[in-house]
């Protein structure tokens, strides 16, 4: 009997230690059975990549949409700017959205906000149509990623957390990939109202899956009261600079007086934003950013804001380069970039069976020298005769970096959060990628606008008409095109065939002068990614995740 009753009590030990086992954030989640986990992770996945798909799909439209709504391009690039502004304003609000309306009645409200957005943009007859719908639908879409991210991490207990965040992030990288090829192929097979309603079955079939499926969040906080001041301040200000990042180089930046209206309504309504939440009198502030004294949170968000600037630059100038200097197609420089977003598809599982066995720091670490030698490869690509194809391994290493860090960042940003925190800080999270990326197209362009200018100056103060090496190409090109030989002594040329030679040399003055420039942009972006690096020596290490002992 004593020895029964000694084997029992010793199971029972085993049994408490296995429990005590269990990291303390496993015992609060609420797991779900596999399957119903699968389905939460495929509506969600579907809202995402309906959202993101739409942020590059209506670009290969916009000449189309022209034409057809009788627009200028500087009208026409508010379809754009609409969207993102509303996007950017909505994105630091999803945490205190999901407390007020309940996270799963605030993914389905988003979803069915953007649906019926997107019927509005498609059946839209004039300008100010399509770009108030395209407002709405950037407001509605904004909630898809952080909210996910966040349900996300709430359904699968920790140790599962970085393959479900792997799976997820393969949608979100491959929609903006495939984007523009999608886009202009229901363009011109039947026309650009198409890119809008084939949101129409993703979004009915979304908001079906999530209403049927998605469980509300067990960890949400007490529904907060509305910070209408708070809002106020932050639509004022982050509308203000979001228009001014898309519109400033259109409008020459501060010379225009548009542009300094724009830059003095960020300032004063930021610094009201900022003062309004963090006043200790404000219960209940509409962004939580007290939660960025968690260092790891606070960090990752500047880490995003350069990576950001870094993947959305790099996306918007590389197709400038291959176009402007190579000569290609737009059609042609959207299929080169494909290999990027394919390359980071694909390391995508691999890290979310990693980020739980190797420190997250140092995934993110390997992943960000990647992207600095792929950065390093295009400066010596820099050339107008560099074939297309020599451009595959340089995408391939750049989109691996992406995958190494895309995951393991969100997780170190998240994944020391308290549940309670994890919508607020998702939200957060999201801002500063976005903003990073407004910023980087706003500054790469004003650069190469610079710094064209500044190199062909530079170049053109050593070359004179009187000097021997360029005497000598004019008599060469003189000679080749059998034309009559002129030199600086004999006058000036007479007819228009005889001045091609000084145009050729113009040409190619130019031509330097644009190489050199996107050197400069690409040597930008190596730098910000060693600063990205730095980062990582300032983060807190991860604890180490304990999978949950068999019940045998």
């Amino acid at each position: 009997m004593s020895r029964l009753t000694t084997q029992n009590q010793a199971s029972m030990n085993n049994a408490g230690t296995s429990s005590a086992q269990l990291p303390p954030e496993e015992k609060d989640v609420d797991i779900l059975p596999l399957g119903l986990r699968i389905i939460v992770t495929v509506a969600v996945m579907m809202a995402t990549i309906m959202e993101v798909l739409d942020t590059t799909i209506v670009n290969v439209a916009l000449p189309d949409m022209m034409g057809n709504l009788g627009a200028t391009l500087q009208q026409i690039g508010w379809v754009s700017t609409g969207y993102i502004v509303a996007n950017v304003i909505i994105l630091p609000l999803t945490g205190w959205l999901s407390d007020y309306f309940g996270r799963k009645r605030y993914l389905l409200y988003s979803v069915l906000f953007f649906t019926i957005a997107s019927l509005g943009c498609g059946i839209s007859g004039s300008l100010g149509e399509i770009i108030i719908w395209r407002i709405l639908q950037g407001a509605g879409g904004a909630a898809f990623i952080s909210t996910a991210q966040a349900t996300l991490m709430e359904i699968y207990p920790p140790h599962q957390r970085g393959l479900a965040q792997a799976v997820y992030a393969i949608g979100v990288i491959l929609a903006p990939t495939f984007g523009p090829v999608l886009g202009g192929y229901l363009t011109d097979r039947y026309s650009w109202p198409m890119i809008f309603f084939v949101n129409l079955p993703v979004g009915l079939a979304a908001f079906i899956l999530i209403l049927s499926f998605v469980p509300d969040s067990a960890v949400a906080k007490a529904r907060r009261k509305a910070d209408f001041m708070g809002i106020v301040f932050l639509a004022i200000g982050l509308g203000c600079l979001q228009t001014l990042l898309e519109q400033g180089d259109q409008y020459d930046w501060f010379s225009d007086v548009r542009i300094r209206y724009l830059g003095v309504g960020a300032v004063i309504g930021l610094i009201l934003f900022l003062w309004w939440q963090l006043n200790p009198k404000n219960e209940s502030p509409a962004v939580n950013l007290r939660i960025l004294r968690y260092r790891n949170l606070s960090l990752s968000c500047a880490f995003a804001f350069l990576m950001g600037f870094m993947l959305y630059g790099f996306t918007f100038i590389l197709p400038q380069f291959l176009q402007t200097v190579q000569h290609f197609t737009a059609q042609q420089a959207g299929l080169i970039l494909m290999p990027s977003g394919i390359a980071a598809a694909m390391v995508m599982p691999l890290i979310g069976q990693l980020s739980n066995k190797v420190d997250r720091r140092v995934l993110i670490g390997v992943g960000s020298l990647i992207f600095t030698g792929s950065m390093y490869m295009f400066l010596v690509l820099m050339a107008p005769q560099t074939p297309g194809s020599a451009f595959f391994w340089p995408l391939m290493f750049r989109g691996a970096g992406t995958g190494l860090q895309f995951v393991p960042l969100s997780l170190v940003a998240l994944g020391t959060l308290p549940p309670a925190y994890m919508a607020d800080g998702a939200g957060i999270y999201n801002l500063f990628r976005q903003l990073g990326g407004s910023f980087g197209i706003a500054f790469l362009v004003t650069m190469i606008d610079q710094r064209e200018h500044f190199h062909y100056v530079r170049l053109g103060e050593h070359l004179s008409i009187y000097g021997s090496s360029v005497q000598q190409f004019i008599m060469q090109m003189q000679y080749a095109m059998r034309l009559p030989l002129i030199t600086p002594h004999s006058g000036s040329p007479s007819t228009s065939s005889q001045l091609l030679p000084y145009k050729m040399l113009e040409q190619l003055l130019e031509q330097q002068a644009i190489i050199l420039t996107y050197m400069d942009v690409f040597y930008v972006i190596l730098c910000l990614s060693v600063v990205s690096f730095s980062l990582l020596f300032f983060m807190k290490k991860d604890r180490k995740v304990i999978a949950p002992v068999s019940s045998h």
